[in-house]
């Protein structure tokens, strides 16, 4: 396989770290598979004649000792207090991520997914009082408000295809097409309410099942965290390191207070920052790379590949590397440690007659997806802003029911609440959600494609609008379109004549050109890396030299076609052959009477945080990822939907 073949398909960004909400939603999806896996494994293995061996290998002591000092816990709450930790780290960084570069950035939209996640920690407490009000059960109410994060993201995406694909351009097409558009934003809107209720779960795990606390050990970790806060303003040499210390200063010093140390995996995660690589550090690193290759000392490989590192911001390069390990492995052994119960007719018989039981299950089948409903009519109300929802009305249900179910933060509230057959009639009931929220999830998904047409067309045309990625809007005079001018769907292009990946976009572009017609209009906006491609800046202003004669597409192909050989000899070369006044192109290109031109494109390209090449806009938000036929066929097709319905179906 040659090396083109290899990234073929795939932008440079996409090769170093992929779209981190589509990432998540990946690794979400199996993580939730695995999370299953891991719960069959434990209960058949705590019902199998070897059931004693998994209490005795989870309750082993294991102990970490310093001199005179020992941390000491069973397997089971190293799993719990430690290891899940990086759970909620991860959960923080990607909360943090939507806030500083996502759907987020834009701080009124927090408003109505914050409320809901609030409303729906509320509705699924008072569900659960109101069936245990009186009864000894009444004290593990925290079991039953918070919403697992990894299965209801999973269990979203498989409920969510209830939304069948249908023809693109007809009236039920258009809807279809239009809703799959939204997928990111109700991933996002889940995310963020989960994020909301992760965050409250942790803080009544800390103040309301923790018996006692050392007032003096959270002063300490208060000033961890604050030093963890500083550090992000330290010379970049010794600021991971400390910060590694810091980190695991403030968990030990949670630990020691009685709080639950889980909480600081949240806490640091929303400390940390995102952001897009810029156009400076990547031609520093590119500056530092070549005189290592020039002169290969230790002293250059580590400064050449510090720069490299800091590129990418600490939040994102800590979820390349986390996200596998705590949905693939942490929080499946989370499952294995505790979700163990012993099955006879004696627990399912109490169980099903369990208040602790039903009252779990009736918060999360009812109280949790009503309790958000609720919240998100509130918050769009005028009083608290009228904002617009993200998502549709309908939408908003499917992923209401998606987020009634719970798993991680349950058990670990159940736990510590609960002993004896309480704690099984709890975990029985935790169990249960994760069957009945996916159902639910379905089932309000496959109701929303029964509404009539024109409801349904009205309630996507209401929703909040996109944030643009694009800074400088597509000018008909100034940019170069191929396609139908007035086409509902743009697909922007910053190039580089002489980069190998957007020659290996050509065939995609054509290819769309050609199947999506007048619904399409492409546009090319240069973006020469003058530092790894010494020909780009020429040839960009070459491209423009024979627009200037009215053969500007027939140049751009042509370059793209040839390059590989980007001298002025190849490029005059193709001038003739274009049958271009070679006195005046000649003249163009020695005056750069079109630097200008190629500067203005550049300046935008800043503008819009754009970094590398190919870099590609489908109606001014930035498309993130692979960049094949079918991928980019898929989001033209829902900005195209979504034009239509516009046009036809205002908003009220």
């Amino acid at each position: 396989m040659t090396p083109a073949a290899s990234t073929a398909g795939r932008t440079a960004w996409s090769r170093s770290l992929a779209t981190p909400v589509r990432a998540l939603l990946d690794a979400e999806t199996s993580g939730s598979i695995a999370i299953v896996t891991a719960v069959v494994i434990a209960i058949v293995w705590a019902n199998s004649p070897a059931h004693d061996s998994y209490a005795s290998l989870w309750n082993t002591t294991l102990s970490i000792r310093i001199g005179s000092h020992a941390l000491s816990d069973q397997l089971r709450g190293w799993v719990n207090q430690g290891l899940m930790t990086l759970f909620f780290l991860v959960a923080g960084l990607e909360a943090k991520r939507e806030l500083d570069v996502g759907e987020l950035r834009e701080r009124r939209r927090l408003t109505i997914p914050m409320l809901s996640g609030i409303g729906g920690i509320i509705g699924a407490g008072l569900v659960y009082v109101l069936i245990n009000a009186g009864g000894s059960g009444l004290h593990g109410w925290g079991a039953a408000i918070s919403t697992d994060t990894a299965l209801a993201l999973g269990g979203m995406s498989l409920s969510a295809r209830a939304l069948a694909p249908s023809h693109p351009k007809t009236p039920a097409g258009n809807v279809a097409a239009a809703a799959r558009g939204l997928a990111t934003r109700r991933r996002v809107f889940l995310l963020t309410l989960s994020i909301a209720d992760d965050l409250l779960a942790l803080l009544i795990i800390a103040f309301v099942y923790t018996v006692s606390v050392d007032a003096l050990a959270l002063v300490v970790a208060g000033a961890f965290f604050a030093a963890l806060l500083g550090l992000r303003y330290a010379p970049a040499p010794w600021q991971t390191p400390a910060a590694g210390l810091a980190a695991v200063g403030l968990w030990v010093a949670l630990y020691e207070s009685g709080v639950d140390p889980v909480i600081s995996g949240l806490l640091i995660g929303l400390g940390i920052s995102a952001y897009a690589p810029s156009r400076e550090e990547l031609d520093r690193s590119v500056r530092l790379t070549r005189s290592f290759r020039e002169q290969p000392t230790a002293e250059l490989a580590y400064s050449a590949g510090a720069s490299l590192t800091s590129t990418i911001s600490l939040n994102e390069r800590l979820q390349y590397r986390l996200l596998p390990w705590t949905n693939h492995l942490i929080v499946p052994l989370f499952a294995l440690a505790n979700a163990g119960i012993r099955l006879h007719s004696g627990v399912l018989t109490s169980a099903l007659h369990s208040p602790v039981t039903l009252g779990i299950i009736a918060a999360f089948a009812i109280g949790k997806p009503v309790g958000i409903m609720l919240s998100a009519w509130l918050g769009s109300r005028p009083a608290f802003g009228g904002q617009r929802l993200l998502i549709t009305w309908p939408g908003l249900a499917g992923t209401a029911f998606s987020a009634g179910v719970t798993f991680t933060a349950a058990l670990l509230i159940a736990s510590l609440a609960f002993h004896g057959q309480a704690l099984e009639d709890a975990k029985i009931g935790i169990l249960a959600t994760a069957l009945i929220g996916p159902s639910l999830s379905a089932l309000a998904f496959f109701s929303a494609r029964l509404l009539p047409m024109d409801v349904r067309a009205r309630q996507l045309n209401s929703t909040a609008s996109q944030l643009l990625d694009l800074a400088d809007d597509v000018d008909p005079e100034h940019d170069h379109i191929r396609g139908a001018v007035d086409a509902p769907v743009t697909l922007l292009e910053y190039g580089d004549f002489e980069c190998p990946y957007c020659v290996d976009a050509v065939p995609v572009i054509n290819e769309l050109i050609e199947r999506l017609g007048d619904e399409l209009r492409y546009v090319w906006r240069h973006l020469p890396l003058s530092d790894v491609h010494p020909s780009a800046q020429l040839a960009a202003e070459a491209s423009e030299a024979a627009g200037a004669q009215g053969r500007y597409w027939e140049m751009h192909d042509r370059l793209l076609a040839d390059s590989s050989e980007l001298s002025v000899a190849e490029i005059d070369a193709l001038a003739q052959e274009l049958g271009l006044d070679l006195d005046r192109f000649e003249s163009d290109l020695h005056h750069r009477r079109h630097a200008a031109r190629v500067a203005a494109d550049v300046r935008s390209a800043d503008a819009s945080d754009v970094t590398g090449t190919p870099t590609f806009f489908v109606n001014g938000r930035r498309h993130e990822g692979v960049y094949n036929v079918e991928v980019l066929t898929r989001e033209i097709q829902a900005a195209a939907a979504a034009a239509r319905i516009a046009a036809h179906h205002p908003a009220r």
